[in-house]
């Protein structure tokens, strides 16, 4: 494994880690009122575009971390669409 490799692998992982603090206070508090469904939904598809870019270069971090963030992050998807705008029922 090269030197930039792991540098790939440690960027991945800091920030595709980084959401998992927002999906802990969304499951938590049931609501995701300040999340935006675009954003939401354009990370979604970035991710999925740089995964498809990951396959195709063959490129381990990038396929890794993106597979990791795209499933993160359709999660608090699924939360916003669970909790609403209004929170939990």
């Amino acid at each position: 494994m090269t030197d930039w490799t792991i540098i790939g692998l440690l960027a991945g992982m800091l920030t595709t880690l980084a959401f998992i603090p927002q999906i802990i206070k969304g499951w938590k508090s049931k609501s995701l009122t300040d999340v935006s469904y675009v954003m939401l939904l354009m990370i979604c598809v970035g991710m999925a575009l740089w995964l498809t870019y990951g396959v195709l270069v063959d490129d381990l971090p990038i396929i890794f971390w993106n597979a990791v963030a795209l499933t993160l992050n359709l999660s608090l998807l699924v939360l916003k669409y669970r909790y609403g705008e209004k929170g939990a029922p």
